[in-house]
């Protein structure tokens, strides 16, 4: 099988800079090809001309060149898991407490085979036209506004989320360090300042794993994080017959005593008071409900709408996928969205039914109320923020390639420039969780309107400009259903929206994202 035309345009320069006589060059051997390709060592620098975008002519669909993937199909993974796990875990058992068991599972079934969907659309068109890159495909669909827009839309979102990351080891990681070595919280002690600890993990952990060249590299530790998020699973479960309802708050006063009632068994409608007198409990939240609708249910929804955010590390990941094509990559996707889907629905229920009516918006801080120095739950606090932590690298990745491809699309790669944009975006971030908290709200602005695009509006939109029309017809099913898909999006936007504007007005802080 020889190359065709298509496939030698894209290597419209050699890397020496010597043009290419395409017409010398068109039977040219495989193997030939694959020796100038092991010299093309830039996963992003794809030159935007006519020749590599093409008008969409019904030609059948270009191999791949940009870049020959190395990593395995678990590494790819333990990536898109890690990309798609987020903070917003802790929050999915209150969600299912103001839905119900059952109407929480038809939610979350709906949005994980949404977010395969997505996907699909966005390797059906990165399929058609060759490019592997998010920006790519919007400078092929829109031109330099829809790459600009894509790009845009992709740091925002990815800088949002580093930052409620960061946010999360600022104001967690003292507290952990206080409860594990019983210091005074209000001693003046370095090690229990957010702002110090926030830089050093930066610095040591973070700022070493965002340096690596290739994505795949971080498969271990997105392997690590994950295997954190299984401890922190393994223990909600545990704790679930543990713990009984009502429980006892935590107190100085009462802890022995809180103690001896759960030895004691004493939880059938009576509990002790702290001078050991018997007295009645409320006990009528502890029951489980299939469904259920209050004032807090609607806000549940943009949680759950974005708990699966992965699309802008799909590409970059596709790209280092080794053997890459579309039926690949799209079981990797739908493998990483069923594990997920299957940690969140398990700690999202064990959760709810230890506490039901009483859970808390973050689940943790539930467990706080009953003992703040329980060493298993200082211990998942702990794995919680390490695999936090290191989901920040992951998320780091498609920053830069946005930025690259938005200013140096036409550029090599560069080791300077690689390193200065991370220590760049590591320092901004930093800046902004330290000196300006608040900014954070803004973030959820930006998120609640770049994450529907990126998830719905940008795969839907792109799919039905690049798909040929000789191929799918503009009202053919697949593009109709993805006009409904983008105008879906454009409604979880709206909804978002209107409830952050809503908490701001009152005070309150009920809506939220999945990271």
């Amino acid at each position: 099988m020889e190359p065709d035309q298509s496939e030698m345009s894209i290597l419209g320069q050699s890397p020496n800079g010597k043009g290419h006589d395409l017409e010398d060059d068109a039977y040219v051997s495989m193997k030939t090809m694959a020796e100038e390709l092991d010299t093309f060592d830039d996963p992003d620098a794809i030159l935007e001309n006519e020749e590599f975008l093409p008008n969409g002519d019904g030609r059948k669909p270009m191999r791949f060149t940009d870049f020959e993937g190395k990593t395995s199909f678990g590494m790819s993974v333990f990536n898109l898991g890690n990309a798609i796990m987020g903070s917003g875990i802790l929050g999915l058992a209150y969600a299912m407490a103001n839905t119900g068991i059952l109407l929480f599972l038809f939610l979350l079934t709906a949005v994980a085979a949404l977010s395969s969907y997505s996907i699909h659309l966005l390797l059906k068109s990165s399929g058609i036209v060759g490019i592997r890159a998010y920006e790519q495909l919007g400078y092929r669909a829109f031109g330099t506004t829809g790459k600009m827009a894509a790009g845009i839309a992709i740091t925002l979102q990815n800088i949002g989320a580093m930052s409620s990351y960061l946010y999360i080891v600022k104001s967690e990681f003292p507290l952990v360090i206080q409860a594990f070595s019983r210091a005074d919280p209000m001693a003046d002690l370095w090690y229990l300042n957010g702002n110090y600890l926030v830089i050093m993990v930066s610095i040591s952990v973070i700022l070493p794993l965002a340096l690596m060249k290739q994505l795949g590299y971080l498969g271990y530790t997105s392997g690590f994080s994950l295997s954190c998020m299984v401890f922190f699973l393994s223990a909600v479960i545990y704790k679930k017959f543990q713990i009984p309802c009502p429980f006892e708050e935590f107190s100085a006063a009462n802890h022995t005593v809180s103690h001896l009632d759960i030895h004691l068994n004493v939880t059938d409608n009576h509990a002790l008071h702290d001078n050991g007198l018997l007295h009645e409990v409320d006990d009528s939240h502890c029951g489980a409900k299939m469904f259920t609708m209050n004032s807090q249910t609607a806000y549940t929804i943009p949680i759950l709408a974005f708990a699966f955010v992965c699309h802008p590390e799909v590409l970059p990941i596709y790209t280092e996928l080794r053997n890459p094509s579309q039926r690949r990559m799209q079981h990797v996707s739908n493998l990483s969205i069923l594990v997920m889907y299957t940690m969140y629905f398990l700690a999202a229920l064990f959760g709810y039914l230890t506490f039901y009516g009483k859970t808390e918006t973050e689940l943790l801080h539930t467990y706080s109320r009953i003992d703040p120095y329980d060493t298993l739950i200082l211990c998942v606090r702990l794995a919680v923020l390490t695999a936090v932590t290191l989901t920040v690298p992951i998320v780091l990745f498609p920053v830069r390639r946005a930025l690259n491809q938005m200013f140096f699309s036409s550029k090599s790669f560069n080791w300077l420039r690689h390193v200065a944009i991370a220590i760049t975006l590591l320092s901004l971030i930093n800046v902004l969780v330290i000196f300006a908290p608040n900014i954070l709200g803004i973030f959820g602005i930006i998120g609640a309107t770049s994450a529907p695009c990126l998830i719905f509006i940008f795969p839907a939109v792109f799919y039905i400009r690049i798909v040929p029309k000789e191929q799918e017809p503009m009202f053919s099913t697949p593009k109709i259903l993805a006009a409904c898909f983008a105008g879906l999006g454009v409604a979880f936007m709206t909804m978002s929206l209107s409830f952050i504007i809503i908490d701001w007005t009152t005070g309150s802080s009920n809506s939220g994202g999945g990271h």
